[in-house]
């Protein structure tokens, strides 16, 4: 199972997600269509920061970015610390979620994984007020 997300850097908040049984291009947009679903572009623009994984690299993806009006930023080659907080994001999934369960299903996983995701939206708004 493969998860993408899509995290808005200044509220720390997911605002995208997909999950898929693959890790091609389609994750990644359906990610991406999540998030731009459900929040209002900048006037100034956006800015799409992934490492340098060959879904992000596809075609379509930068093709997708490009037609949005999305500049594409990737970080360097074994460097970490450009993409600290989607790090920071699946680091806390897997210690406060994933590892604490047994999932029998693909869709057992997901539910659950999606119910964790909502409640983190739901705590960063309520702090954000």
């Amino acid at each position: 199972m493969y998860l993408a997300v899509v995290i808005d850097l200044f509220s720390r908040r997911v605002v995208g997600w997909s999950s898929a049984d693959h890790m091609r291009a389609d994750l990644v947009l359906d990610a991406l269509s999540a998030a731009l679903g459900s929040r209002e572009p900048s006037q100034q623009g956006l800015l799409f920061h992934s490492d340098q994984g060959f879904q992000y690299k596809a075609t379509r993806v930068r093709e997708t970015l490009g037609d949005a009006g999305i500049t594409c930023s990737m970080s360097r080659r074994g460097n970490c610390w450009d993409n600290a907080v989607a790090e920071a994001f699946f680091a806390s999934l897997k210690r406060e979620h994933v590892y604490r369960k047994i999932f029998l299903t693909h869709d057992d996983a997901m539910t659950s994984i999606a119910e964790w995701i909502e409640v983190c939206r739901q705590r960063s708004d309520s702090a954000a007020r």
